[in-house]
């Protein structure tokens, strides 16, 4: 799942982008000042950042500048309410790798947003080593310590979602969604049945229930 941090002090502006912005795939976490997102910058990772340049606190441009000279390279879309060229310049020169001018559409910050998220996508080869275990969703082989595990086909997507998206927590609407095509025919209980399974076939695998929320596959511990 892409997550995205929108940092604009506009409440109505920022519902709007966040409506605009959130599917299945994306979610958006919005916040209002410059401490605000580097507090969320800490804690959770982010496929890309659309920053607000002028703010109560500051300026998205130099919390920018401060992310790239730091060596995060997250791809970034700068929002003002400025037109001009320099304005742009300096934006793109600080890092953004794209410069939106206010007004603008919603459905052009959708394009923009999802060309970067396809640009910045990695390459993926269905292989993981991580936490003693090796999950390798091409050849569908999953080792624990070099032992094999044997999975159901249930089994093997809801794994894939957890550790693709590890640290993450994913809410149970969305992996029902996923892990069963839809799932508007799934009792919701077929859920907690397969974690439970995946649990006891995976041993110490960290996997934690977010209560009322979902699952996360926990990460640092």
């Amino acid at each position: 799942m892409n997550q995205i941090l929108l940092l604009e002090d506009d409440e109505a502006l920022g519902r709007g982008i966040r409506m605009a912005l959130e599917t299945p795939d994306c979610a958006v976490t919005h916040c209002g000042t410059v401490r605000q997102a580097e507090e969320l910058l800490r804690g959770t990772g982010f496929q890309l950042l659309i920053l607000d340049i002028n703010l109560p606190d500051g300026s998205g441009l130099e919390l920018l500048r401060t992310l790239r000279q730091s060596g995060n390279r997250t791809p970034a879309i700068l929002l003002t309410a400025n037109d001009l060229e320099l304005d742009e310049v300096t934006g793109l020169e600080a890092g953004a790798d794209d410069y939106i001018t206010k007004p603008f559409s919603l459905a052009v910050l959708r394009a923009r947003v999802n060309a970067q998220l396809r640009r910045s996508a990695p390459a993926k080869s269905g292989r993981l080593e991580l936490d003693g275990f090796i999950f390798d969703f091409s050849h569908l082989e999953f080792l624990k310590n070099g032992t094999p595990i044997e999975l159901s086909k249930t089994e093997q997507r809801l794994l894939r979602l957890l550790v693709e998206n590890r640290g993450r927590t994913l809410p149970r609407n969305l992996l029902l969604e996923k892990v069963w095509d839809g799932g508007e025919f799934v009792d919701e209980n077929a859920l907690s049945v397969a974690v439970r399974r995946l649990r006891a076939k995976l041993g110490n695998a960290p996997i934690k229930t977010v209560y009322g929320v979902g699952y996360v596959w926990e990460v640092g511990r």
